[in-house]
């Protein structure tokens, strides 16, 4: 008997359908992995099951009996959690508080908060999550709050559990972590759908495909032991696509001066003595565990934390930054954040007022206003360049799928003609083929010039993209390598600097 079945289920919005006849059965003690492109519908799906949406068509039963939930809270009752790819923490709540939003301790009617730290404890030790439980929500990195989000769901104790995109924001380090307290739960007879677009890890840990394509089951419950990559891959896209090789590091861009120079400079969070600088034409890829402080850093350059020492120097001139306007309007800097839904985007506005807004002085006209025909002309191209699944320029970017999000993010700063570019986790929430796409973007944006700052949890990532790689631990650069080995000897040698 399936620990959750769902039948035909099918689902439009706006009269546009985003499942059509969608089947998936998990069964008790399975990891298993559902996986397609971005706007494939999983995420729908997903909600579906968990009673965010509900279905216009199909069946959907939990333990061999027919629900119809009306909510979350009814398919947590039933034994059914999902952490989704979009946090869900109430940033004013202590992390102890958010990990037993749903079901706090209590002893004779009243909270047991003695209790509450204590359990939140063990649970924050079973995801490798080294914060307080006593610290805000607020106060943890993307990556954070994404293990915090599997330490609720984990707590709930469910019978059934739906991981979408677990592991977007956290490195191999931390996956390997998680992925054993998965199979420990499988043993104990959970039932988990596990979505990635990471085929390493869907082939590392779980034991049966289901392949969605727009919409559609194209490969339902195959087991992973009779397929290849290659196999999912032609699934998700209806052909095979063959993936790009890791270009040169660019020795042109080495021998020129650095268009962006950090010297001794310490700030407000931790950071000491960092030296970092980053030519024309070259990616540096910034790599390192969760709490390293990389994102902190990139905030720092961008105004956002306090530099306390050191100097940070465009083009050989120090400067100061006071925010993120004046990074882009003073010194040409864009920043793509990690946390796209909370900083890269108004999720509301339009996809063209999204791209336009970097470069909205150059589009007024001379009574200092920007029409929506200037908008559309004006990033037009670069989104179709980006290959953006969308019904019109007009459109929310909130309606598009995670992957196509993350394409507008970036298409922004490329639109807005900077020269230096600093990208924080680049491929989060993205699929194989988008992924590649990625790629091919950053290598022609440092093609044409711009000086590229990466950073990416993504180790196999960083070794793709970058011409030189800094690794950062407890604040600080541990380690600089030159890209120019194999993926083996490269992944050892950062690896090796990190512990």
């Amino acid at each position: 008997m399936s620990a959750i079945a769902a039948r035909d289920i099918w689902k439009s919005f706006a009269g546009t359908a985003a499942l059509s006849g969608v089947s998936l059965a998990l069964e008790p003690g399975s990891i298993h992995a559902l996986v397609g492109e971005n706007g494939a519908g999983k995420s729908t799906l997903i909600k579906t099951l968990t009673g965010v949406h509900r279905a216009d068509r199909g069946t959907l039963s939990v333990g061999g009996r027919e629900h119809v939930f009306h909510g979350p809270e009814e398919a947590i009752a039933s034994g059914v959690s999902a952490v989704h790819q979009e946090r869900n923490l109430v940033p004013a709540f202590s992390v102890a508080e958010n990990l037993f939003l749903h079901a706090p301790p209590r002893r004779l009617g009243f909270l047991d908060t003695p209790r509450l730290y204590r359990d939140a404890e063990t649970w924050l030790r079973r995801v490798g999550l080294a914060v307080s439980p006593r610290a805000r929500a607020s106060s943890l990195s993307v990556a954070q709050g994404q293990l915090l989000e599997i330490a609720r769901a984990l707590a709930l104790q469910a019978k059934v559990l739906l991981l979408d995109e677990p592991t977007a924001s956290i490195t191999e380090r931390e996956a390997a972590v998680l992925f054993e307290r998965l199979r420990e739960l499988s043993r104990a007879g959970r039932a988990m759908l596990f979505v990635s677009h990471k085929l390493d890890e869907v082939f590392a840990l779980c034991d049966r495909v289901t392949v969605i394509r727009d919409g559609r089951t194209i490969l339902e419950a195959a087991p992973r032991a009779d397929l290849t990559q290659k196999d999912v891959v032609t699934a998700m896209v209806g052909r095979s696509i063959t993936f790009g090789s890791r270009p040169a590091p660019s020795t042109a861009a080495r021998s020129g001066p650095p268009r962006l120079e950090l010297r001794g400079v310490s700030t407000a969070f931790g950071h000491t003595d960092i030296n970092l600088d980053i030519r024309g034409g070259e990616v540096v890829g910034l790599y390192g565990l969760v709490g390293a402080g990389r994102t902190e850093l990139a905030r720092a350059l961008l105004g956002l934390e306090r530099i306390t020492g050191g100097t940070v120097a465009r083009d050989g001139v120090p400067i100061h930054i006071r925010d993120p306007r004046d990074a882009l309007r003073q010194h040409r800097i864009g920043y793509v954040s990690e946390d796209r839904k909370g900083e890269g985007l108004i999720l509301r506005h339009a996809i063209r007022h999204n791209v336009a807004i970097t470069f909205w002085d150059r589009l007024a006209g001379a009574l200092g206003f920007v029409t929506p025909g200037r908008e559309r002309r004006a990033v037009g191209f670069t989104v179709e360049r980006m290959a953006v699944r969308l019904a019109s320029l007009d459109q929310p970017v909130g309606e598009l799928s995670g992957g196509n999000q993350q394409k507008i993010s970036v298409a922004k700063w490329l639109a807005s003609d900077v020269d230096i570019l600093i990208i924080d986790e680049p491929t989060i929430g993205v699929d194989v083929r988008t992924k590649e796409d990625m790629y091919g973007l950053v290598e022609n944006a440092k093609t044409s010039g711009l000086a590229i700052l990466v950073i990416t949890s993504d180790l196999a990532e960083v070794i793709r993209i970058s011409d030189r790689i800094l690794v950062m631990a407890e604040k600080r650069v541990v380690h600089q390598t030159q890209n120019l080995g194999d993926y083996r000897t490269i992944s050892e040698e950062i690896l090796h600097a990190i512990v």
